[in-house]
């Protein structure tokens, strides 16, 4: 899986580099993410601008990591959602929880200082 971790203004951003976001690679995208929980981050932005696709598998994994990061104290965001995307998580009820922004400035920004 295609993942890159980087760190802005004290937030992790896990950038996935993958079109279709599904069910075999959850596994280490789900690590990924819950090692950063380990680790003590409290702010996590997921940047899915090049994911075109998710499963059903993806938005529970999304919402497992919510609900981690939730009980750590922290905050769990997306950023660079397409329409396909959100319109998923939107028909799941799923962006009743997830903070969504359309680009990574604004979800930044939204993190506040």
């Amino acid at each position: 899986m295609n993942l890159i971790t980087d760190r802005v203004d004290g937030i992790a951003i896990v950038r996935v580099r993958e079109a279709r976001l599904m069910y075999p690679l959850l596994s280490e995208f789900s690590s990924t993410v819950t090692s950063l929980i380990a680790a003590g981050e409290r702010k996590i932005l997921i940047d899915l601008t090049t994911v075109s696709y998710v499963d059903s598998a993806t938005i529970g994994c999304l919402m497992d990591l919510y609900r981690q990061t939730s009980a750590a104290g922290g905050t769990l965001k997306l950023s660079g959602v397409n329409k396909r995307v959100e319109t998923m998580l939107t028909m799941t009820g799923a962006h009743n929880f997830l903070d969504i922004h359309s680009d990574e400035t604004s979800a930044v920004k939204s993190f506040g200082g």
